[in-house]
């Protein structure tokens, strides 16, 4: 990978390989909002008190799997890639198994998404990468489109309103993550770099998993090549995982935490909001029709699994 001369020093908190992640994943990044054509975002008639309208040095970074989305985008996408014959029964069983216990537990769980990474890579070793985005197009369709919480997408919507940057930060594919960007109308993706040769998979990463504190360190070099004033950002996660990339920004937000989250947001006046019961959480600051539909169907999670096999 060619060297990015364009990230500034940092304080190594995190290790090499969460460096080299979050390093590749915000250049991807990059390259795909460069590639994209630029549309003017509308401006709303009521100005909210945040985000800041027309404030240049300030963006979003939204986590993926239960901020923004219902459930894990890596088990979605296996489904998918399951009803195309890319694995057998069993692995999909195994899919199944991970997805059913992510959504009713509400957390992740590091064996279950390392096993579910490995599989990943194996599967689409050997595959092209433009095979796989196509594919992600229609699995977001499938199984995804209807897994978005309103209300997280409302959020998302303000800050695009005020003429802000959107970006996904993700564990998942950054190539997945990139499709759901697009689809949602958002600036771009930072995901997990997955290696490639001559546009055809490896079977291997580029550092590790976007997890944790390598998620941190790819917000970290996105704000540095765009420009940007973390103090001035937000960032949204429903895990206490992220708790490096919601330390970064002046404007953490947890949204539909887990308790330890949840505890951390509290002790440190973190603003809240979930919408998995419908409850009102803190204000934060939006329109109020950012809640408006936001409760979910998370009693029917795992029947839904098994509710299209193919």
């Amino acid at each position: 990978m060619a060297a990015l001369g364009w990230l500034t020093p940092r304080r190594r908190s995190a290790t090499a390989r969460s460096v080299l992640a979050g390093e590749a994943s915000a250049e991807a990044a990059r390259k795909s909002s460069q590639d994209a054509a630029e549309v003017s975002p509308p401006v709303s008639d009521e100005e909210p008190e945040f985000p800041v309208l027309g404030d240049e040095k300030a963006a979003a970074f939204f986590d993926l799997d239960n901020t923004v989305m219902q459930g894990a985008a890596l088990f979605h996408f296996g489904r998918g890639l399951y009803k195309r014959k890319f694995f057998e029964t069993r692995d999909l069983a195994k899919f199944a198994w991970q997805q059913a216990w992510f959504r009713l537990a509400g957390v992740e769980d590091p064996e279950h998404m390392q096993d579910a990474r490995d599989s990943a890579l194996s599967i689409v070793k050997g595959h092209r990468v433009a095979e796989l985005m196509s594919i992600g197009e229609e699995i977001y369709d499938e199984y995804m489109a209807e897994r978005i919480w309103p209300g997280t997408r409302a959020l998302a919507q303000a800050h695009l309103d005020a003429g802000q940057k959107v970006w996904l930060v993700t564990a998942a594919p950054v190539e997945i993550a990139q499709v759901i960007a697009r689809r949602l109308g958002l600036t771009g993706a930072l995901g997990t770099v997955a290696e490639s040769v001559d546009g055809v998979y490896t079977g291997k990463l580029v550092g590790e998993p976007l997890h944790g504190p390598a998620k941190a360190e790819a917000v970290r070099a996105l704000a540095a090549a765009e420009g940007l004033d973390l103090a001035r950002c937000a960032a949204y996660s429903d895990s206490h995982n992220d708790i490096p990339m919601l330390s970064l920004v002046g404007h953490p937000y947890a949204i539909n935490p887990d308790t330890k989250l949840r505890k951390h947001a509290r002790k440190l006046d973190w603003r809240l909001r979930d919408y998995r019961t419908g409850r009102k959480a803190a204000k934060v600051g939006i329109p109020a029709a950012a809640g408006v539909g936001a409760v979910a169907g998370g009693t029917a999670a795992a029947i839904a699994l098994h509710r299209r096999r193919r």
